[in-house]
């Protein structure tokens, strides 16, 4: 009896040859490094050198996540990820009431230019490729990074690195949006601009699925709603006067990666081929480089538990092996205890040994997608190809992302697919070990880490310093710079980044636009 994959597909106890009837592998695999890119995007892929090994770090002060970064690299890290606390991504100070209780709780809290100067402190952005999960105001992050790095006496064209800077998927699955949809892009166009002619080297966008998978999306649905954004950045940048060649080539893309490796390698090769055909044939695209889809890989922290977290290493273990074997471009390793806390200096140490192990220790590296021509792999890529297709026919029947996410299309089908899980996970039907089978009696101790509740009494002070120690009326002038700007159709992120050189906040920037542009309000589920 056929088992249900993830996305609610047939997985078949036997696969043969009958599973791949007129299949062309010239057309549906090509070779590695070429159209359409099934087999990855590069033709040598980790067999010349391993895949970036990123960690996601960033809690209470910029010193303390300075601390941890430098850690992080001393331990072998080759990429730094930056998390920001719930204000920041909100556009919100740390003195504003709404940040009250959330200042520095999930990630590094950045209130100005002088806190982006300590996080990166002794730093030197030229030798470290930095991504930043960041959204709404990510303009506003990437801005400040660049002014640190003119500090530092780096020029823009040597940094290198990625802002997540996917606010559609926020109105689907997370809810950090600041402004509404339609000037939430015209700045996402603005990034893109801004990027091509001073930080070329940067990835402008990582179009994200990981947070709609948190949510309860399929992998067929993560994919179908990622690409479906994806999508709608590439019209409105074409629209706003850009060729597609221009910006292409620097988008990436964020994906989950789950303990069913089977689906997970054949969802990671299914939306690298949907991708190349539609930028190939539908956009006009005309370097290969605009055909690729890149991506980073986060190992699922939904499928964490806080019962017998340790079973968590073994977890992650499989969800990175998952992601190698899909042919990530870089990946970032859960820590076993993020379901309780933050996680500690050695529990993220195991995490990156993890990817160390697979790396160094194992075989997988040493050939271009291993799974190539596996009959199980192969109709499992084609059955993943062909759901996403069908999902991404329907919003582009809803009129394409946007309109869909104002009628609350995706953020509904995502939803369905959670509830079924939890059906599943309730009834017994779905096994999560130590949670619904094989419990303990009594769970053993476990000390999270905590984070000093000062913090945000320490984050008013340093901003009620600042806004003591500025020229009050140069900070006034810019922001009145940005909201003409904001008002015309002038790229926003000059005079933002003015704004931000003369100290001004995150929280006053964003409330300068949020004049302009209002705030979002979402509208009633599809």
């Amino acid at each position: 009896m056929a088992r249900e994959s993830e996305s609610g597909l047939p997985i078949e106890p036997v696969y043969g040859p009958a599973d791949l009837t007129g299949w062309d592998p010239a057309a549906r695999l090509g070779e590695p490094g070429t159209y359409p890119y099934t087999r990855g995007v590069y033709p040598t892929m980790y067999t010349g050198r391993p895949w970036t090994m990123r960690q996601y770090a960033g809690f209470g002060t910029a010193a303390e996540s300075n601390a941890r970064y430098r850690q992080l690299i001393a331990h072998g890290t080759t990429g730094l990820s930056v998390a920001f606390d719930l204000p920041t991504q909100m556009g919100h100070d740390s003195d504003a009431p709404l940040a009250h209780g959330e200042v520095g709780k999930v990630g590094v809290a950045i209130d100005s230019v002088e806190d982006m100067r300590v996080l990166f402190d002794g730093i030197p952005l030229d030798q470290v490729s930095t991504s930043m999960t960041i959204n709404a105001p990510a303009a506003l992050l990437l801005l400040l990074y660049q002014l640190v790095a003119e500090e530092q006496g780096v020029p823009a064209d040597r940094l290198t690195g990625t802002i997540q800077n996917d606010v559609l998927k926020e109105y689907i699955a997370r809810g950090t949006y600041i402004f509404p949809p339609g000037p939430s892009l015209r700045l996402t166009a603005d990034i893109f601009k801004y990027c091509s002619a001073e930080i070329p080297k940067w990835n402008t966008i990582s179009i994200s699925g990981y947070h709609m998978a948190e949510a309860g999306a399929s992998p067929a649905q993560e994919i179908a709603f990622t690409l479906a954004d994806g999508i709608e950045y590439v019209r409105t940048a074409v629209a706003a006067g850009m060729d597609v060649d221009d910006f292409a080539p620097r988008l990436s893309f964020f994906f989950v990666a789950r303990t069913t490796l089977l689906e997970e390698v054949a969802k990671f090769r299914a939306a690298r081929r949907i991708w190349a055909r539609v930028m190939k044939e539908d956009f006009g695209a005309r370097d290969p480089k605009s055909w690729m889809l890149r991506f980073h890989t986060q190992t699922a922290g939904v499928q964490l538990t806080a019962q017998q977290p340790q079973v968590n290493l073994v977890r992650v273990a499989v969800q990175a092996l998952g992601a190698v074997l899909g042919g990530t471009q870089s990946l970032h390793t859960n820590s076993f205890d993020e379901a309780i806390a933050l996680p500690t200096e050695k529990s993220a140490r195991l995490a990156l040994r993890t990817q160390q192990v697979l790396a160094y220790e194992t075989d997988v590296p040493a050939t271009v997608d291993p799974f190539a021509g596996s009959y199980a792999v192969e109709r499992l890529t084609d059955d993943v190809e062909a759901a996403a297709l069908d999902l991404m026919r329907k919003v582009e029947d809803l009129g394409g992302a946007e309109a869909a996410i104002e009628r609350g299309f995706q953020k509904a089908e995502i939803e369905r697919n959670a509830y079924r899980i939890a059906q599943e996970t309730d009834s017994g039907e779905r096994v999560v070990v130590g949670v619904n089978r094989f419990r303990l009696d009594e769970e053993e101790p476990y000390e999270p880490l905590r984070v000093d509740p000062a913090i945000e009494a320490r984050q008013t002070e340093r901003l009620a310093a600042l806004r003591a120690g500025r020229d009050r009326s140069a900070v006034e002038s810019a922001l009145a710079a940005l909201k003409k700007a904001a008002q015309g159709e002038e790229n926003v992120l000059y005079p933002m980044k003015e704004a931000l050189r003369e100290r001004a906040t995150v929280g006053e920037v964003c409330g300068a636009l949020r004049e302009v542009w209002g705030s979002y309000v979402p509208s009633e589920a599809f």
